[in-house]
């Protein structure tokens, strides 16, 4: 529980809280009149990376820290009830599924994207029009890719995708899943659309048409690629869920203010018995939402099979997000509902939480299949 955490987590997380308000809370407050916005990023990073935040989120290898889940939990919930657009720069991009590549693929793929040097994206879902998941057939030391990804988050700014493939066994040769690397810029790679989504963040619609990659571009091997995208979708699910814990103590704290706060009625509103209500709902999803991400936090660091926990995780919590924020709304009233109000950005992103990384009834599925076929799980 948040409470009970290990000392050397509770002096994180007011570290955390400090540098929110000793950098963060000061460049908040000159984002919307900066005249060079890249500026502010560039002071958050270079002050994060003073803190030692920065390369939390990266391989031990490029100066990064084997940090734990615990720890990587506290300090994002932490950012996240702060409640600052500022602090989606606090982190490094993370290596993703190339966190282990060799060879060619770290000194062509993964270095550059640990220098800043290129951006990379993740493409695992296909369209539901598609006639088949993306699928890829050996040839000597390539393999050709033919398929589509529908949701390929970061691909609006991307130099390559690592996409989930198929392979198909030939001859000698064994088949399965692989996640494969693959550049924009190759011949047969066609973004078919480029969009935001409600929460603001980018992504792009991909064709591959016999798209050729040397054999090199697996991460892994063939047959690998399931368990490697989920072990990295698995980190960001969890880091969804503590998120979401952060924005529910954000949202709870400024509807206790509110509520508290002179009325033209004359008096609170938190006086009312059905003010109270929906603000004890509040306080009871908050107070379950956290009980449950620590715990699996926990189960992670415990190197248990935790992937049915995860899931369960990031569902419960964005969902419980978007009850509170949408309780929280209702509660402030009609100025909550204004563009630029802090409820009015938070409610749309906790609207899109529920999608990302695997949508609700999606992940459901999943849970049930993990216990009933697989027997993994616990309550």
């Amino acid at each position: 529980m948040p409470e009970s955490i290990p000392p050397q987590i509770a002096a994180l997380r007011d570290k955390t809280q400090a540098f929110i308000e000793d950098i963060l809370v000061p460049l908040e407050r000159t984002w919307d009149e900066a005249a060079d916005q890249q500026d502010i990023r560039r002071r958050v990073v270079d002050a994060s990376n003073e803190a030692g935040f920065f390369t939390m989120t990266q391989p031990v290898a490029y100066s990064g820290k084997d940090t734990s889940a615990m720890a990587l939990t506290v300090v994002r919930e932490t950012l996240a009830a702060a409640n600052l657009r500022v602090s989606a720069h606090v982190f490094a991009p993370s290596a993703g599924v190339l966190g282990s590549a060799t060879g060619k693929l770290q000194t062509h793929y993964l270095d550059p994207l640990m220098r800043g040097e290129k951006r990379g994206s993740f493409g695992f879902t296909e369209p539901d029009s598609a006639p088949r998941p993306t699928w890829a057939v050996q040839e000597a030391d390539e393999i050709v890719i033919t398929g589509q990804k529908s949701y390929v988050t970061g691909g609006a700014e991307a130099d390559f995708v690592a996409a989930l493939v198929n392979i198909e066994s030939s001859g000698d040769d064994t088949g399965g899943t692989a996640m494969v690397i693959v550049d924009f810029d190759a011949p047969g790679v066609t973004v078919e659309r480029v969009f935001r989504s409600l929460d603001g963040s980018g992504h792009t619609a991909v064709r591959f048409d016999e798209v050729r990659v040397p054999k090199w571009h697996i991460v892994g091997g063939i047959g690998e690629g399931m368990s490697r995208a989920l072990d990295d979708i698995s980190k960001i699910r969890l880091a969804l869920a503590a998120n979401a814990c952060g924005i529910m103590l954000w949202a709870t704290q400024y509807v206790t203010e509110y509520i508290q706060s002179p009325h033209r009625s004359g008096t609170p509103l938190g006086d009312r018995e059905g003010v109270r209500l929906r603000y004890a709902d509040l306080r009871i999803e908050t107070f379950a939402a956290r009980s449950m991400l620590y715990r699996t936090a926990r189960l992670v660091d415990s190197n248990a099979n935790d992937v049915n926990e995860v899931m369960c995780t990031k569902v419960f919590c964005t969902e419980a997000a978007g009850r509170v924020v949408d309780a929280a709304v209702q509660l402030a009233g009609g100025d909550a509902l204004t563009e630029g109000h802090p409820l009015e950005r938070l409610y749309r992103q906790v609207r899109a939480m529920r999608f990302t990384e695997g949508a609700s009834d999606v992940l459901r599925l999943n849970v049930a299949k993990g216990a009933l076929e697989l027997s993994k799980g616990v309550l």
